[in-house]
């Protein structure tokens, strides 16, 4: 079982490294014209809203302790999990 700032540690650089994927994305999104852009854009706003989701639930984290930290990692495991699944998504999407 990881502590608690281990489980923070991780968190923190999988966002990381998302947001580099999804700023990858981004670029891809402006090379793009027309009704793609403006699909490509829709996509991108519901992953900028996970990531800030996720970023929010990381702060969450960092203040809880006791049981309220057992409750913010619950809801942090499904944030994590919404955010990875839809930048999974997306990505196939933007190929």
């Amino acid at each position: 079982m990881t502590t608690k700032d281990e489980y923070i540690e991780n968190f923190a650089a999988e966002l990381k490294g998302w947001s580099a994927q999804i700023d990858e994305l981004n670029a891809k999104t402006e090379k793009s014209v027309g009704i793609t852009k403006l699909k490509y854009h829709q996509e991108l706003n519901a992953l900028r809203a996970l990531q800030t989701n996720a970023d929010t639930k990381m702060k969450t984290m960092k203040a809880a302790s006791g049981e309220a930290w057992e409750a913010a990692r619950e809801t942090a495991d499904k944030v994590w999990d919404d955010l990875r699944s839809g930048l999974a998504v997306a990505v196939t999407k933007f190929k």
